[in-house]
């Protein structure tokens, strides 16, 4: 069973890098895990974006949306999480989604081949298969894992964005801090506004 994980911050901090109010106020996209195409075989794509914050028993909250393409790929209420290759962030995914692993060594493998840069088969592929299959309630609520938590600074709030075959997990604080790249500038503001809607309505109860 997962070990739960006490967080220092309080519920109703406000992440830095956001301005107080600031755009819009929908905390949950309806095309966030979005299945593409309906025959089998057909890789289950994660689009749109999600946030929670830190609940009773020390739980998440899984996106509604992405909850439902999660349990299409696992065949059950497990989502698998990992710690991203690159950034400072965990990434999520449904079962399913492993059978497709030798595909992408080979692709990456090519790859690299054809670019005569090295490629360590083994070190990724121990990257790809170190996730965490963690369950979650008929409402989405799941404890994060203590060392995936570690690993990504995950205190008390999530932000969720998918990116086609798998969706990344952050805490707001970790993103921001990629403000100077101009291409994550509509995520980081993105992430700010589902915030400052979520934060407003934790104030509210």
């Amino acid at each position: 069973m997962a070990e739960s994980r006490r967080v220092p911050r309080g519920r109703g901090a406000q992440p830095r890098g956001c301005a107080a109010g600031a755009g819009l106020v929908i905390l949950e996209t309806d095309t966030l895990g979005v299945k593409r195409g309906g025959m089998a075989g057909q890789p289950h794509i994660y689009s749109g974006q999600g946030f929670s914050l830190l609940r009773d028993k020390n739980r998440f909250v899984l996106p509604n949306a992405l909850r439902t393409t999660v349990r299409e790929s696992s065949g059950k209420d497990v989502i698998c999480l990992a710690k991203h290759s690159e950034w400072k962030c965990l990434v999520g995914f449904g079962l399913s989604r492993v059978a497709d692993f030798e595909a992408q060594l080979d692709a990456e493998q090519a790859r690299a081949d054809a670019a005569q840069r090295p490629f360590n088969r083994d070190k990724r592929a121990m990257q790809l298969y170190t996730f965490t299959p963690t369950p979650f309630d008929t409402s989405g609520r799941f404890v994060m894992p203590e060392a995936l938590a570690s690993l990504a600074n995950i205190q008390d709030q999530l932000y969720f964005q998918g990116v086609g075959r798998f969706f990344t997990i952050w805490n707001p604080e970790e993103l921001y801090k990629l403000a100077d790249d101009p291409e994550m500038e509509g995520v980081i503001a993105t992430c700010c506004s589902f915030a400052d809607a979520e934060l407003a309505r934790a104030k509210k109860k």
